[in-house]
């Protein structure tokens, strides 16, 4: 069901962008003219595709870029991005010791991504108000993950009036980290978007892209195989550019 849900919103976007842009019928002075370098600022939701949606959940990005216009209709942009995705919850059996009886554990992945990516950006004069524009490049991604699984621990007596929290201690739920790590991979990215002008210096932009990023290999001990940690996000992005 969540599969389908995103896939829903993602084609819902992508309609919007496409009716959007055919606003381009507008008058020409309303296109806010170029500038030879632009700043983009903007965030939205993140969705997690193929096997990375079986581990995590879909989060949230937050993007900041510049771009310098080489021409009218071709760009160069350098961007950074931080993306926060949501966790997911796996069952898997645990026993407390090799061989023996096993109980259903729920074991909770969690992972952000940081990336910088360099771009083209082709934006074909339409003389609008609204011009839609193809992006696509290279670029390098930081992602650490982390999994816990729910446990309990001492806390001994406790007050800090600036958490708002004080305690005579006892034992509480804690988070028991299992495994952290982290890996800072190549990546390529490929999408489009929408500007829409606002005034002579800014506009407001809607952008889609799809990021495949290759991962590290591990072998499974279960199957003896091989298995790639490749990534793979479509980010949709409502921002402003000045």
């Amino acid at each position: 069901m969540t599969r389908v849900r995103s896939s829903v919103l993602i084609a819902i976007l992508m309609a919007t962008m496409a009716t959007m842009a055919t606003m381009a019928a507008a008058p020409a002075s309303a296109q806010a003219p170029d500038k030879k370098v632009t700043v983009n600022l903007g965030g939205g939701y993140t969705a997690s595709l193929s096997d990375v949606r079986d581990y995590l959940g879909d989060g949230y990005n937050v993007n900041f870029g510049v771009t310098i216009n080489l021409t009218e209709t071709v760009g160069f942009q350098a961007e950074y991005s931080f993306t926060g995705l949501g966790q997911k919850r796996i069952s898997l059996p645990v026993a407390g010791a090799p061989g023996g009886s096993t109980t259903p554990t729920d074991f909770y992945g969690d992972m952000n991504m940081q990336y910088g990516d360099f771009n083209l950006v082709f934006k074909p004069n339409t003389g609008g108000k609204a011009r839609p524009y193809v992006v696509a490049g290279v670029g390098v991604y930081y992602r650490p993950a982390k999994v816990t699984t729910p446990a309990v621990g001492y806390v001994p007596p406790f007050c800090s009036p600036w958490w708002y929290y004080c305690s005579p201690g006892g034992f509480v739920p804690v988070d028991k980290i299992v495994g952290s790590r982290s890996s800072t991979d190549f990546g390529m990215d490929v999408g489009g978007g929408v500007d829409i002008a606002m005034t002579d210096a800014a506009s407001f932009y809607i952008e889609a892209r799809y990021h495949y990023i290759w991962g590290p290999t591990f072998t499974d001990p279960t199957t003896s195989t091989e298995r790639k940690a490749t990534g793979q996000f479509f980010p949709i992005t409502f921002g402003f550019r000045f």
